[in-house]
């Protein structure tokens, strides 16, 4: 298995659980969590960034995750920046 589970919300119940893990081969972030509205998916395809074409293509996703897992995510960016993911 190439992915190296990171952390998980901590006020998972038994329904929901934003999860991150870190591939050790990519060393890409893969990051589970809620699926957005439809407000906020209006939201995001509303922006134009410079260079890109608004929206978000159909190979690409918006996930939502709790602010109390910035700790999860600043540990995962630290891991994969790491040479040693084991």
């Amino acid at each position: 298995m190439t992915l190296r589970f990171i952390g998980i919300d901590p006020n998972t119940g038994t329904a929901e659980s934003p999860t991150v893990w870190v591939d050790r081969v990519t060393r890409e972030l893969v990051i589970q969590g809620w699926k957005p509205g439809p407000e906020l998916q209006a939201q995001v395809a509303a922006f134009e960034l410079p260079g890109h074409a608004a929206g978000v293509p159909e190979h690409e996703s918006v996930v939502r995750i709790p602010a109390r897992m910035v700790p999860v995510l600043r540990e995962a960016c630290d891991a994969a920046e790491r040479a040693d993911l084991h």
